[in-house]
């Protein structure tokens, strides 16, 4: 008895060796499987990259953010091409702060931008983004410097924003851009964010053109979200260089001018009145720096328009400290919708551009993303 159950196992365990050797015929009974080739390998990274995913932002009937989209309700179109959607999720936000601190002064008396509200309005957005996102902040000053790499302790970055941030005479804001879109490059997509608080306005002697940043910064694929100074300047422009008060020179009062009772250069009382003064070169300056604030805020506005974000144009301190909480709320609110494009990514041209058209299928929702994206290189 013993004998037959021990000669069946043996001939079980040559079975199965058979199988093995039948189904690696290059490979000796008994050794490890060998790993994945490296063409496997490529093979599974570019079906991944074959996925586009979607950053969504939902809003219900009366323009709050809804919560309860599902994928039946969302209809995706790429260049016209109605699309089989995969999967809508939220997934934790990836925050690039780029924060312009230079050329405070820069031809309106040092009023066009102040480093502590942008400390403030930055650390305002911090506090209300949920626990969980990553977050980077970047200064764009003499140079473009990274002050807080990526990091989800929230703590640490309002210990950067309130040691690290300081003012500087020039802005380098194209080159900050570039180099932004090239960290976000490295974060997961469909969650890429980037939140600017600027006026837009280079600082003269830079080496990067703006309309090349702007570029990079579409080709990042991520949402922008920009808070400009720009409603601050115009609110200033109209106001004279400077306002002089105190006492008149005699040769313009006109009470010692024409008092006949009075010694020539007396009066009973002093005379006071206020002189408006116009300093001409001040005023090419000022004239200047509002037509670069008008082309920035243009450029900015078509990046944020493009990529499904907003810029806010606050009038006051308090008004930019309000759009902070409304700009956290809309990152955190953000779905990430995923699908596989019916024209294979692989087949585009280098730099392709594709247009996106994003669409509710449910009454009452309204849907925001972006305008299209750069098909990424392989």
């Amino acid at each position: 008895m013993f004998r037959l159950k021990y000669t069946t196992g043996l001939l079980v365990i040559a079975a199965l060796f058979a199988v093995a050797a039948a189904q690696n015929p290059s490979q000796p009974p008994g050794k490890p499987q060998a790993s994945p080739t490296p063409e496997k390998e490529q093979e599974s990274v570019r079906v991944f990259t074959e996925e586009v995913r979607l950053p969504v932002i939902a809003y219900d009937a009366y323009g709050h953010y809804d919560p309860t989209l599902e994928l039946e309700d969302i209809l995706v179109l790429e260049d016209g091409i109605a699309q089989q959607l995969r999967s809508v999720r939220h997934i934790p936000a990836n925050v690039l702060f780029l924060l312009d601190t230079g050329g405070e002064s820069s031809g309106l008396g040092g009023m066009s931008k102040s480093t502590s509200l942008t400390r403030d309005v930055a650390s305002q957005l911090v506090t209300k983004l949920q626990q969980g996102v990553a977050i980077a902040v970047m200064q764009s000053g003499n140079s473009a410097e990274m002050l807080q790499p990526w990091t989800t302790d929230k703590s640490a970055v309002l210990k950067t924003l309130k040691n690290k941030l300081i003012s500087t005479k020039r802005s380098r804001i194209s080159e900050s851009i570039a180099n932004a879109s090239a960290q976000l490059k490295e974060r997961p997509e469909g969650s890429r964010h980037i939140v600017m608080i600027t006026d837009g306005v280079d600082s003269p002697g830079g080496k990067v053109d703006r309309a090349e940043a702007m570029r990079k910064l579409i080709a990042a694929r991520a949402t922008v979200h920009i808070i400009s100074y720009t409603e601050f300047v115009r609110q200033k422009s109209d106001k004279p260089s400077s306002i002089v008060a105190g006492p008149r020179p005699p040769s313009s009062d006109p009470i010692r001018a024409t008092d006949p009772t009075q010694p020539p250069g007396t009066t009973r009382s002093p005379s006071y009145g206020v002189r408006l003064t116009f300093d001409p070169a001040m005023r090419r300056m000022r004239k200047a720096y509002e037509a670069e604030v008008k082309k920035s805020q243009q450029a900015l506005n078509n990046v944020a328009q493009e990529t499904g974000g907003r810029m806010m144009l606050p009038n006051n301190s308090q008004e930019m400290l309000a759009q902070a909480i409304e700009v956290a709320r809309a990152i955190d609110a953000e779905y990430v919708v995923t699908y596989r494009p019916k024209r294979p990514l692989a087949e585009a041209e280098p730099g392709e551009y594709r247009r996106i058209e994003v669409a509710s299928r449910r009454v009452g929702l309204s849907l925001q993303s972006r305008r299209g994206y750069v098909v990424p290189r392989n």
